[in-house]
This record gives C-alpha cells, sequence and structure tokens, in this order.
C-alpha cells in the first residue's frame, strides 16, 4: 500500500483492514447471528490449515473513524474484529475500544499466540488454541489461558484423532471446561465431523461442538 495512502491517516489512528463485510456469524457463541466483520491484514502465524491466507498481505489503511462509521452503515450490533491475527496491528486496541464505547456486542478472533490479557475488558474473547496438526503449537501464549473468563472462548481446531487426544488433554490441564467455553471444530475437509460427535460424546466431554456455518452455507468465500 502507498505511504502516501498510511501517511493521510495519523499514526495513532490508522488500521490496515482486507475487508469489512455482513454475514451470519459462523461460529462462536453469536453463530448464526448477522454480524459486520473486519478483517484486519496480517498474521506472524502460517497455520496449515489457514481458510485465510488471502489476509496475509494487501489490504488498505484506514482510520478508526472510518470504520466506525462502516461498520455502523451496516445496522447490525455485533461486530467481530478477525485477521489475519488483529493484535498484530498496534491500534487494534483502540478499535476495539471505541467499538464498545459505540455500543456495539465486540468479540475479537485470535490465534492466541499473542498477549491478549490487556484488551478491553469488555470484549469477547475467542482465543484458538494451536493444536499439534496446526504447526504451530509452540507458538501458544500459555498466559493468555490465566486470564479467561467465562464469556470468553477457547477453541481448538481439530485436524486428526491425535490432535482430539491432545486438545482433551490440554483442557483437563489447564482446567478450561470449568472456567469458560470450549469449542471443538472439526478442521474442514479433515476429519469427520460426525466422527469427532462420537468422540465427544464418548469421553463425556464438557466442550460444545461447532462446526463453521459459513462454510455450510458458502463454502467459505472470501467476504461471506
Amino acid at each position: 500500500m502507498a505511504a502516501a495512502a498510511r501517511d493521510a491517516i495519523p499514526a495513532a489512528e490508522r488500521l490496515r483492514i482486507t475487508e469489512v463485510f455482513h454475514s451470519l456469524q459462523g461460529e462462536a457463541d453469536t453463530v448464526g447471528l448477522p454480524t459486520v466483520f473486519v478483517r484486519l491484514t496480517g498474521c506472524p502465524l502460517r497455520c496449515r490449515y489457514c481458510d485465510t491466507e488471502y489476509a496475509f498481505y494487501g489490504g488498505e489503511w484506514w482510520s478508526i473513524g472510518s470504520l466506525l462509521e462502516r461498520v455502523a452503515g451496516f445496522g447490525t450490533p455485533y461486530v467481530c474484529v478477525t485477521g489475519g491475527e488483529p493484535l498484530a496491528q498496534p491500534n487494534v486496541g483502540a478499535l476495539l475500544t471505541r467499538l464498545c464505547d459505540g455500543g456495539f456486542r465486540v468479540s475479537l478472533e485470535t490465534s492466541g499466540a499473542l498477549d491478549a490479557r490487556a484488551v478491553d475488558a469488555r470484549v469477547v474473547r475467542v482465543l484458538d488454541v494451536k493444536t499439534p496438526g496446526s504447526g504451530e503449537e509452540a507458538r501458544n501464549f500459555l498466559p493468555n489461558l490465566d486470564a479467561v473468563r467465562e464469556r470468553d472462548l477457547v477453541k481448538f481446531v481439530i485436524t486428526s484423532r491425535d490432535d482430539y487426544e491432545w486438545s482433551r488433554a490440554f483442557v483437563a490441564e489447564h482446567g478450561l471446561a470449568t472456567r469458560t467455553q470450549v469449542l471443538f471444530s472439526p478442521s474442514f475437509g479433515e476429519v469427520d465431523p460426525t466422527a469427532l460427535a462420537e468422540w465427544i460424546l464418548a469421553d463425556r466431554l464438557r466442550v460444545r461442538f461447532q462446526m463453521q456455518l459459513h462454510k455450510l452455507l458458502w463454502g467459505g468465500e472470501p467476504g461471506r
């Protein structure tokens, strides 16, 4: 992106954005609700199953004020700030706070590899714990888990039976099921959803099985 476009926005106000769009929330605790998605550009991770590689590069510079106007124009109270990895941009905290101040119900989708503890307390944090199948297990920032609240969500994308067993042990080790909402999702095209559901039932796990609604409806088409 041209430096002129970036420099036209004050440094404390600018964010690099891949897309802003209106769709149904595909996962988490507001699944199925019309939601505005603000997708930030850039991510330091390279998960093997990533379905948003188009957000790694490019994007356009927006001011926080312009983003607030754009979000308000959709007329829905639900906003999801996602990526890429939103926390890789230093001004995302200011965006989250101003969205909350504007009366929106805000969620943040983060890889869990960066420190999310200072995020505005009004924001619902969706932490994606990286399983061995992601190839980024070593990047998990474990102090985030000490700060999760009941209203937050901790998500595991399951790519195999080995991933499932690793995730089951991880949930137990960190006592997550008694402190917050835990989601187990089958990696699209890699794990049979019925098999994952049966593993959860057989083990009496206190987790929520979840499929990605947007992929069932639109096959993961960008901007949907």
